[in-house]
């Protein structure tokens, strides 16, 4: 009415949009530079918060901005500076227009939130069934301490030495930690068939220590132990061996048929037990043949079991004796169960960022639901203070607002679940130990979903219900 043309307004809402969008770019590089070691720690990267003070990264910041503030604020330009004047000073700016690219927004939102919300549900379920599942042996309580070659000759004395420590219950060597076993072998059998293995040197307190189940045979002993001529350690060597149940499978054999077998692993060897299959690699990789023998020469850490009862104390006892027998080595340990669960550091982290990120994605769409339910009761305030008068009650008033929005998320729910079910199959795929995605995942997630957007519309569906309607119908 005061002469502005088209294109003044266009440029107004423009200039405005791009400075709303400036503003926010500035609190975002704040919260940046807040939030990034939380970042850093949450999903195990090493960012630095400079690199955004790079010429070109700060230029395609500003670009980034400059392209956001118009796309976001290109829209409502066009759409407010082309009304008729007539039409404003009538009624305002009361108009239904562009009310399906706000829904198919919100539905867009939501479709994020749900998928977000049913895949981390999976990935919190997948490592709660790793960490429960019996994997074949007790990695609990497990004190794991790396030795050298220079430590293996006494390694025997230590174990008895650590034995008569308090809250020790059984110690144990090997050449490797069950929870990834890497030597590969091959052994023949007498016939000529040969296999090829995971191999698992130990000791004859292994199988004890780390609780593993023998399904036929017996496990071995001082017997089994060969006293071997140190001029030549190999001299008329003989193993005893024992095979899990996948290498008695592969082989033909039941774990009954495989006792006393011989077989040969660069040298001759009978079978005395078969051990029940236990993962002895992470849950990505399907449990394989293993053969198991007695070696003390490849000894590189030793296992001991404690009670659990006093760990400090137990701790300081090993350290006190390793610094005594070990002078020339340092007192490193580690728990085996902390191993365990470093395997699957990734799928932690993972598990981490999309709970982080699902909770910032409801948060968003519920903004912009908010922001839009605001809207649509602003331009039904009449409506409103009409129904009242004939006497509509605060709850069917609710119910009038919330339903469509409400429908909007049903829609998202819809959407976002075949494609979170689709991600979460081809995720879970590479594990050969794995859950099957449950139906009620995509339930509850709706469920959650639709209520946070009930909770979001109901703050402006009740200040609308309890509006004097005198007030509303007065202003109209």
């Amino acid at each position: 009415m005061l002469g502005a043309v088209k294109q003044q307004l266009f440029k107004q809402f423009i200039w405005e949009s791009l400075l709303v969008t400036a503003i926010a770019a500035i609190f975002a590089l704040g919260l940046s530079y807040i939030l990034l070691p939380f970042f850093d720690e949450l999903a195990g990267t090493q960012f630095q918060f400079n690199a955004l003070l790079d010429p070109i990264i700060l230029i395609g910041l500003v670009v980034l901005g400059v392209v956001i503030g118009f796309l976001a604020g290109a829209y409502p330009a066009l759409l407010l500076s082309n009304i008729k004047l007539a039409k404003i000073l009538k009624s305002g700016f009361s108009f239904t227009s562009g009310q399906s690219v706000r829904r198919s927004l919100i539905v867009f939102q939501f479709i994020i939130s749900i998928f977000l919300i049913i895949s981390t549900v999976v990935i919190l379920q997948q490592l709660s069934y790793i960490r429960n599942k019996d994997i074949g042996y007790n990695k609990s309580n497990v004190v794991v301490l790396p030795i050298d070659y220079k430590t293996i000759p006494q390694v025997d004395a230590l174990k008895k030495v650590i034995n008569n420590i308090p809250g020790v219950e059984s110690v144990a060597a090997a050449n490797n930690e069950p929870v990834d076993v890497k030597w590969g072998d091959a052994i023949q059998t007498k016939d000529g068939k040969s296999l090829t293995v995971n191999a698992l040197p130990m000791d004859e307190d292994f199988i004890k220590t780390m609780q593993l189940k023998i399904v036929a045979g017996s496990a071995f002993n001082q017997t089994d132990v060969l006293q071997i001529d140190t001029t030549n350690k190999y001299k008329n060597f003989r193993y005893s061996f024992m095979l899990n149940e996948s290498a008695a499978r592969a082989l033909g054999w039941t774990p009954e048929q495989a006792i006393g077998k011989e077989i040969s692993k660069d040298a001759p060897g009978r079978i005395k037990a078969v051990v029940k299959d236990f993962n002895f690699k992470s849950f990505h990789d399907p449990i394989s043949p293993l053969l198991i023998f007695l070696d003390h020469f490849q000894t590189q850490d030793i296992f001991v079991r404690i009670n659990g009862g006093n760990t400090v104390s137990t701790i300081q006892g090993l350290e006190k004796i390793w610094k005594t027998r070990v002078p020339y080595r340092p007192f490193e340990y580690k728990f085996l169960d902390d191993d365990y669960d470093a395997l699957y550091h990734t799928e932690q982290r993972t598990a981490g960022v999309f709970t982080t990120f699902s909770v910032l994605a409801i948060l968003l769409a519920c903004l912009g639901l908010f922001a839009v339910t605001a809207y649509a009761v602003m331009q039904r305030t009449k409506e409103i203070g009409i129904r009242k008068v004939l006497g509509a009650n605060i709850s069917s008033i609710i119910l009038l607002i919330s339903k469509d929005f409400l429908l909007l998320v049903i829609i998202a729910t819809a959407i976002a679940s075949p494609i979170a079910w689709y991600v979460s199959e081809k995720w879970l795929q590479d594990f050969a130990y794995r859950i099957n995605v449950q139906w009620w995942v995509f339930i509850a997630a709706g469920g959650v979903s639709i209520l946070v957007a009930f909770v979001t519309v109901s703050l402006q569906s009740i200040k609308a219900a309890i509006a004097n309607p005198v007030k509303s119908l007065r202003s109209e």
